[in-house]
């Protein structure tokens, strides 16, 4: 069997990843082991949207609306205080299933069990499946293949360098209190999805085995034999609607002494990982027996219409970590917490966007670091080298297998950014094949232009959404360097300001522009005449941008005419040479006549050529 792009795994990424390939024109398989699609927020009945509720990007804005037209809006979906959007696992599936068959290039196989992949050398070229209905071996070979799996299993297989666990402090440089090295993970969770039979119901389970209520010893305020224990300072009710669903059901993914589970199932075999799982499923149903009888929650028992297996949980846990590629570039928190101040700027080669604190759960493992839970950060964007090996070709990594630190797994690992990256593999992957180029060959402006054509964010801009008429030319150009936002950690929904009303400081503008060319002004704001004059000089010092333009550059009069013809087009008023500009008019200015975001290629590191 060929495809032009395999993508292994039909989970968050992988969905997103096989959507965006087929939507480029490029013949696209995604091979899923279960019956669904959506993984983690379906499957693993993690159907709780954490973090960019603020930044409408791609593919999570797409899948939103969709569960905001199900449910009747997004008040309709703020059932529970983890999250602004929730919905039942069936639905989610559901919805992905729907835009998959709406894409006449992508074809989706299920009960695929990935076994091995193929290669050539350090070129990796198919994979091979089980299919676990026939138990027929099926071979795939692809010009591009796409890693989706939840832990990372193609890499592993390909003989991929990847990390497991955490790195210390004197490697990374990341300063966050990891004196030594070490194979810890975060805790999983088989989450499960009870629904509320009535106040007259009696559903409580038959009594588990091993069961022992102090397992659950500090899980809320009602249950908690010495204050030091409590690990979240709510009632039995707020525990319930943390995660309370439409139609009356809640999901249980509680991870102060809940369900949390420390294993480690990465380096186990098939066989292996189905038995470890075992214990996950029933440290679940001893929690939820033991809300049953301690807080009298009787009327509430796993949903019978959510699920399509046997025991009414999930199809498969709920895994925040698993192999981590060692790519292009590594991803590390001072790109986060500082990013247009460091070596490499990362930033500038943005691909998909995120804005949740760094959120370890490792309370079920004495011997990981307890401190890492909710650490703020800025939001943020993640390099597009992070889905490409180092030395490698022939695959791509999405899900949670990207080239980050440890540490920063605890935010890429979310969600909506799971899904927004892999879209951005689906576009490098579809790019890939269409250009003939190994993906570390397609370049990095490339991409990004793709997905803004996609509504995506490349920037993590809070100010300046999506639906906005100067969206793309703020992400372009903020994506140059030249105007630099302003992060700021911010509860669960951390921000980047871009300050769009803002004027500009003469001096910064100088210093952040002087990889174009070096300017000199005297004002101290940057005005609309020293905007019209960087046009001028720009041009001057870049001939290409005078050929086959409209703009006359070389004619400070006619130049200022004009711009002030299309200032109004723009939806912009005053145009008075004098008065200083505005971010938000600079930003379009620059990107309507000289467009510097292609003016000047980068590198993998953001550096310019």
């Amino acid at each position: 069997m060929y495809a032009d792009v395999l993508v292994v795994g039909g989970g968050t990424a992988g969905i997103a990843a096989g959507l965006q390939s087929a939507r480029l024109g490029v013949n696209t398989l995604i091979a899923e082991e279960t019956t669904w699609l959506g993984g983690m927020i379906s499957a693993a009945g993690v159907s709780a949207f954490d973090g960019n509720h603020n930044m409408p990007s791609g593919i999570w804005a797409e899948f939103r609306e969709k569960i905001y037209q199900v449910y009747g809006g997004p008040k309709a979906v703020e059932t529970g205080w983890v999250s602004n959007t929730l919905f039942e696992p069936h639905v989610a599936d559901s919805i992905f299933k729907q835009m998959a068959a709406a894409e006449k290039k992508l074809t989706v196989m299920h009960q695929l069990r990935f076994i091995k992949a193929l290669s050539n050398g350090t070129t990796i070229t198919g994979a091979t499946f089980i299919n676990t209905k026939t138990g027929e071996s099926i071979t795939v070979n692809a010009k591009q293949i796409i890693d989706a799996t939840e832990l990372g299993d193609v890499m592993a297989s390909a003989n991929i360098p990847f990390d497991i666990g955490m790195e210390a402090g004197s490697i990374t440089g990341e300063n966050m209190g990891v004196p030594a090295t070490n194979d810890i993970i975060q805790d999983i969770t088989y989450t499960a999805i009870l629904k509320d039979y009535g106040a007259g119901a009696d559903c409580t389970l038959v009594k588990p085995a091993n069961y022992d209520p102090m397992e659950f010893d500090g899980c809320c305020n009602e249950f908690c034999s010495d204050p030091k224990k409590l690990a979240s300072n709510v009632t039995a009710a707020q525990l319930l609607d943390y995660g309370k669903l439409p139609n009356g059901k809640y999901m249980i993914n509680w991870p102060g002494k809940g369900n949390d589970i420390y294993l480690n199932l990465i380096p186990l075999t098939y066989e292996e990982r189905q038995q470890e799982i075992k214990k996950a499923k029933a440290k679940t149903i001893r929690f939820i027996y033991f809300l049953q009888t301690q807080f009298g929650f009787k009327h509430l028992a796993l949903a019978h219409n959510e699920f399509p297996t046997q025991d009414q949980l999930p199809l498969f846990p709920y895994h925040r970590e698993g192999r981590r590629v060692e790519g292009v570039v590594r991803f590390k928190v001072q790109h986060i917490a500082a990013p247009f101040n460091q070596p490499q700027a990362l930033y500038r080669t943005g691909i998909s966007v995120g804005d949740y604190p760094i959120d370890h759960h490792h309370r079920e493992n004495n011997n990981a670091p307890q401190h890492l839970n909710f650490y703020p950060v800025p939001s943020f964007n993640i390099p597009l080298a992070a889905l490409i090996p180092k030395q490698h070709n022939g695959l791509i990594v999405a899900e949670k297998g990207i080239s980050v630190s440890n540490i920063v797994n605890g935010t890429t690992r979310l969600q909506p950014v799971v899904l927004l990256t892999g879209q951005a593999a689906g576009v490098l992957a579809a790019l890939s094949v269409k250009q003939n180029k190994q993906a570390r060959e397609i370049g990095v402006r490339t991409v990004q232009e793709v997905l803004l054509k996609e509504k995506a964010y490349i920037m993590p801009y809070f100010d300046v959404r999506a639906d906005q008429k100067h969206f793309a030319a703020v992400q372009r150009i903020g994506a140059t360097g030249i105007l630099k936002g302003t992060g700021e950690p911010y509860k669960w929904a951390n921000r980047t300001w871009f300050y769009p009303d803002s004027t500009i400081a003469s001096a910064t503008f100088a210093n952040d522009y002087k990889e174009f060319v070096e300017m000199n002004f005297t004002s101290s704001t940057v005005s609309i005449a020293d905007a019209v004059a960087t046009l001028t000089v720009t041009a001057k010092r870049f001939p290409v941008l005078q050929k086959n333009s409209n703009w006359n550059f070389l004619n400070s009069s006619q130049l200022q005419k004009q711009i002030a013809a299309q200032w109004q087009n723009w939806g912009f008023v005053n145009f008075n040479l004098q008065r200083s500009i505005t971010r938000l008019e600079l930003a379009v200015l620059l990107d309507a006549v000289i467009n510097p975001f292609q003016l000047k290629a980068i590198d993998h590191e953001g550096h310019y050529k």
